[in-house]
């Protein structure tokens, strides 16, 4: 039995212990009486949930505390957590406990390991894969890494509160794209194991003369592939025309590249991530483009958050807005438009009068006079990810392109005023489908299927001879892909099918004298392919061997097409590469009549008919060596190329030939360099590509250049960048492209010019030098911004790009000559959120 002073004691702490509870159960009051006192006395709001506090009580801080003091006493009583909005303004919310299992999407097995991370807390998974993670806000953006994975970001509204959910991740495999030099050129274009070049416009810094991601002016800065007309509708590859391309955009053929008919992008800058450009050694996945692919790609990964960004140059303003619905979805909407309904800049009218120049746009008849020249465009992207299961991916595109250009045509006849409208349009529309799933750890599918619609359409109002001229060239294609992919150990294999099916209208409507002529081919085509990619265990050797057979129904005709991509490192800081292709297209755009749309833009699409515009083939040969060490970059290639089935008229003749028909081939051969340097904050670049490319004609001279024999071309450029400035100069240099003139002293013959040898001459040699600037800066924590300047021609060198000849009324040969842009800037300000 205790001593009595014990027991007295005891009982004196039970009853002090009793007395102190029952004091503080009478001093707690409800926290949003608290609030209101507080509120009162320090000049504050609280904002909270109604009734979401109704049950919480607590003890009131002492009134003589500051006000960091009291909220910082009530988180600790009641686990809320206090957010300052403003000056005056406090939000409360709960603490969002979050728990969940991670494990492989394919074996199940439990990863340990990974990091758990938001803006405020930090977890790791333990052996099971669990982890429990506690957030501020049902709105807080949850990372998810593991070594080796496909990074999970969620908000924290979208996982399980009832129970903790098992989450599969997804192993990265990049086997086959990896990247094998980072800042090929400058930072965000980089070279990767295939040989071709990405461009990452999340890393992109800057090139000279550009201020916003225009996919189609960034791959022009890239050895080898030219403009000889300055437009993005008209880059040649390795010597190819613009219609040997084949243009991709999330795996969907695109029939049209540029607005303002070529000076800029027709792809929403916003929207596109990335850029890949295929030169040889193709995989057999892809068809078409005899001279070179450039392939667009977007996010492929859902975006728990929402986020955009708005811009502004002297062109246009865009738009762009990435949307979450749900946890395992989101949306992408992007839209652009040109600024000439509400000002016409001084950049805008520079780019107009280069489009429009030597056109009926610009000129007509004396007796004509133009007038109301209105010009717009505008684009609309949409693009929707699902991830129902960590298994399975689908992807939606839309899109759609518009160029409209009007003027109005007026003339005095039978003494009446009258006027009429002439026009040019371009537009398409095209939607895909993308549908991938990871079966196992080692088979995955991709089945995809796309539509794409192209219309150019103008309509020619001759007042003087009271006549109407419609024309149209339409493009109607819907193709469709199934795939297999299988990785085992060292080796990947691929087995696809792939249908095309093709329809090309062309239409010539004159009303007085009534002529209707409409042209239409379809064409279906069947391919199979299928490919073996292996890979050392040191990572120095690769190998990409695979075949594509096609058949093409209408004509019986089967086509195999092998390919070939072989890479080799030597050492640490020397690679060697050697790439084959075969490759074969039914598509090209032919020139029918130089009033074609006005003449602002002449070509139209045309579909083979295996005869007098035969099938398109090719053959692709190079081997090439990379040296790398030290910040520095010595890449050199050799190639040779041989295309068959071209025609004069899908070569862009202006002078000699301009109105003649005859099929024929081109073989092209040459090297190309790059000599990089990387130093802190600066990469220095100088690239030289040397081609010869020539024509032959059986039926006409024989051999001659082609009409896109750049034989020397060089660039060199510096860009300087950091966390803020983003600063590029750089010049382009190239010899002019060839060309016919006539005979001195006998220039004109059965009234038809009398040219000399076809090609015997060149326009002048092309210079321009550009420069460009961006600065960023942070609003506050929501909104950053951009601001840029940039000056294309910095020396308004007067480049001729093209030249031709015509009669006039005394029976002699006029020469007319088309310039590059002068001098022109531009200006952008972008605003992220």
């Amino acid at each position: 039995m205790l001593p009595t002073k014990t027991l007295v004691l005891l009982y004196f702490g039970l009853f002090c212990c009793f007395l102190s509870f029952g004091q503080s159960e009478q001093e707690k009051q409800p926290i949003v009486t608290v609030l209101n006192e507080i509120s009162s006395i320090h000049e504050v709001t609280f904002n909270y949930e109604s009734g979401s506090l109704d049950a919480i009580y607590v003890i009131p801080p002492k009134t003589d505390w500051s006000l960091n003091a009291k909220i910082k006493n009530l988180e600790s009583q009641t686990k809320l957590v206090f957010s300052k909005l403003g000056e005056s303004i406090i939000a409360i919310s709960k603490i969002v406990e979050i728990c969940a299992y991670l494990q492989d999407a394919i074996t199940q097995e439990k990863l340990s390991g990974a990091t758990i991370s938001s803006k405020t807390s930090y977890a790791v998974s333990d052996d099971n894969g669990y982890f429990e993670i506690a957030l501020q806000s049902l709105e807080d953006i949850i990372q998810i890494r593991f070594l080796g994975y496909k990074t999970i970001e969620r908000q924290a509204k979208f996982f399980s509160f009832e129970s903790c959910e098992t989450l599969g991740m997804i192993e990265h495999k990049e086997n086959i794209n990896t990247v094998t030099v980072k800042a090929y050129l400058v930072r965000g274009i980089d070279k990767t194991q295939e040989g071709s070049t990405v461009i990452d416009y999340e890393k992109f810094t800057l090139l000279p003369g550009l201020i916003e991601s225009d996919v189609l002016q960034t791959v022009q800065a890239l050895p080898g592939v030219n403009s000889v007309d300055e437009t993005v509708s008209n880059i040649n590859i390795r010597g190819g025309s613009h219609d040997q391309n084949l243009i991709l955009w999330d795996d969907i053929k695109m029939y049209q590249s540029g607005h303002f008919f070529g000076l800029i992008s027709s792809f929403n800058p916003s929207m596109t991530q990335s850029a890949k450009l295929i030169n040889n050694g193709s995989d057999v996945s892809l068809t078409d483009g005899v001279s070179g692919t450039i392939h667009m790609t977007t996010k492929e990964q859902v975006q728990s958050d929402f986020s955009g960004n708005f811009d502004l140059n002297f062109i246009n303003a865009n738009l762009f807005a990435n949307i979450p619905t749900g946890n395992k979805s989101s949306l992408q909407i992007a839209g652009r438009k040109s600024l000439d309904d509400l000002l016409r800049t001084p950049t805008y009218e520079v780019y107009f009068d280069r489009v429009t120049q030597d056109t009926e746009v610009a000129d007509n008849a004396t007796e004509v006079s133009n007038s109301n020249q209105n010009f717009d465009f505008y684009d609309t992207s949409l693009r929707w990810l699902y991830t129902p299961t960590d298994k399975d991916k689908i992807r939606l595109n839309f899109l759609l392109i518009n160029n409209n250009l009007s003027f109005d045509e007026t003339a005095l006849l039978n003494n009446v005023l009258q006027t009429r409208e002439s026009s040019v349009s371009q537009n398409s529309l095209v939607f895909g489908l993308n549908y991938q799933r990871q079966w196992s750890e080692h088979l995955s599918t991709v089945f995809s299927v796309y539509n794409t619609e192209y219309l150019l359409e103008a309509i020619n109002a001759n007042i003087l001879q009271q006549q109407r001229f419609l024309q149209e060239n339409s493009v109607s294609e819907t193709g469709l892909r199934l795939e297999g992919l299988y990785n085992m150990d060292r080796f990947n294999f691929k087995l696809g099918y792939a249908l095309v099916e093709n329809e090309v209208v062309n239409l010539n409507d004159i009303d007085v004298p009534r002529f209707v002529r409409r042209d239409s081919e379809v064409l279906r085509e069947h391919a199979g392919f299928g490919q073996i990619h292996f890979q050392n265990e040191n990572n120095d050797f690769s190998a990409k061997v695979g075949v594509r057979v096609n058949y093409i129904s209408e004509f019986n005709e089967l086509i195999v097409e092998p390919r070939l991509n072989v890479r080799k490192a030597i050492g640490e800081h020397i690679e060697i590469e050697a790439l084959g292709e075969f490759k074969h297209q039914n598509t090209s755009q032919i020139i029918n009549f130089q009033n074609d749309f006005l003449g602002i833009e002449k070509r139209r699409w045309q579909l083979t008919d295996n005869d007098s515009i035969p099938i398109l083939k090719s053959k692709q040969a190079s081997i090439g060596i990379l040296f790398k060490n030290k910040g520095w970059l010595l890449d050199a290639k050799a190639f040779y190329k041989t295309v068959d089935g071209i025609t004069t008229q899908s070569q862009s003749f202006t002078t000699k030939y301009e109105f003649t028909r005859a099929k024929g081939s081109y073989d092209a051969y040459g090297a190309e360099f790059l000599l990089r340097k990387q130093f802190k904050n600066f990469d220095s670049w100088l690239s030289y590509s040397y081609i010869d490319n020539t024509y032959n004609f059986e039926t006409l001279e024989g051999e001659f250049p082609s009409n896109f024999d750049i034989t020397h071309s060089i660039t060199f450029g510096s860009t300087y960048s950091n966390d803020t400035w983003k600063i590029s100069a750089g010049l382009n240099y190239r010899t002019g492209k060839p060309t016919s003139i006539p005979i001195e002293g006998n220039e004109v013959l059965n009234n038809e010019v009398n040219f000399d040898a076809a090609n015997s001459e060149r326009l002048d040699n092309y210079l321009r030098i550009d420069a460009s600037a961006m600065y960023k800066f942070k609003i506050s924590n929501t909104f950053r911004s951009e601001i840029g300047v940039s000056v294309w021609n910095v020396s308004n060198k007067e480049n001729i790009i093209n030249q031709y000849y015509r009669i006039n009324t005394d029976n002699q040969a006029d020469q007319f000559s088309r310039f590059s842009l002068g001098l022109t800037t531009n200006a952008v300000i972008k605003l992220y959120f």
